[in-house]
């Protein structure tokens, strides 16, 4: 009897398991991880994996053939391109929204006040690369503060902005105020009125490669829902 219990129990099928794979804007890193563990304990079996990068390096891998489930960008027009490009399945949705501040190490050093102080001689200013969203906002505001900067390093996503301010390696950067809070004490956070003229919008949305889109599909309510919602806004991100 216990061999033919133990033979039964052998042959009972294994739990059903999902893996989804999200591509998210870096500045998405911090808050996406914690909605990929949240989303895990609600869906028992199902594992979340992400790479985090710039947008358009994203957007890159994808149109090469990298597999995804889930693309969320730092702004609408990257997400047209992966629109465009036939990647999207549906609609992308909007989810939240961000904007640029400029960040020096512990203690302004350098006494940056304004955006205008980032062009003064000898400053050493951090910025991403046009390409990137958060370098296309950098060029908005510069028109918008008719201001040209002359930066040191053209970074291609936000976090390796910020990591050059926090290894000491330049006097200023503009990041996402989301990376600025996520940085705590090691980086002073400097505001600035023209910030208001470059609102970064976050769009997300299933691929249509996609071999798990119930999952997808459970992934975005998460994110463009009440939980999703208290998670990005107290990281920073305004609502959309």
């Amino acid at each position: 009897m216990a061999a033919l219990l133990c033979a039964a129990c052998s042959s009972a099928p294994a739990p059903a398991t999902e893996h989804l794979t999200v591509f998210a804007a870096a500045s998405l890193k911090s808050t996406f991880t914690d909605l990929g563990a949240r989303f895990e304990k609600d869906n028992p079996g199902t594992t979340v994996a992400f790479n985090f990068a710039g947008s358009s390096d994203l957007v890159t891998q994808l149109t090469q053939g990298a597999p995804a489930d889930v693309f969320a960008s730092a702004d609408q027009a990257t997400m047209a391109k992966a629109v465009d490009g036939g990647l999207v399945s549906g609609n992308p949705v909007t989810f939240a929204t961000n904007t640029l501040t400029i960040v020096t190490p512990p203690g302004n050093p350098d006494r940056i006040a304004t955006f205008a102080d980032l062009a003064r001689p000898g400053v050493q200013v951090v910025v991403c690369a046009p390409q990137v969203p958060c370098g296309a906002a950098t060029e908005k505001l510069e028109k918008a503060a008719n201001v040209a900067l002359s930066p040191v390093s053209e970074e291609s996503s936000v976090t390796d902005v910020l990591g050059k301010i926090t290894s000491g390696q330049a006097d200023a950067g503009l990041v996402y105020v989301t990376d600025a809070a996520s940085a705590g004490e090691k980086v002073a956070a400097i505001a600035f009125p023209e910030s208001r003229q470059a609102v970064n919008r976050y769009p997300i949305a299933i691929l249509e490669q996609t071999r798990s889109r119930s999952a997808a599909q459970r992934f975005v309510d998460l994110v463009t829902g009440p939980q999703g919602r208290g998670v990005l806004t107290a990281a920073g991100f305004a609502e959309p």
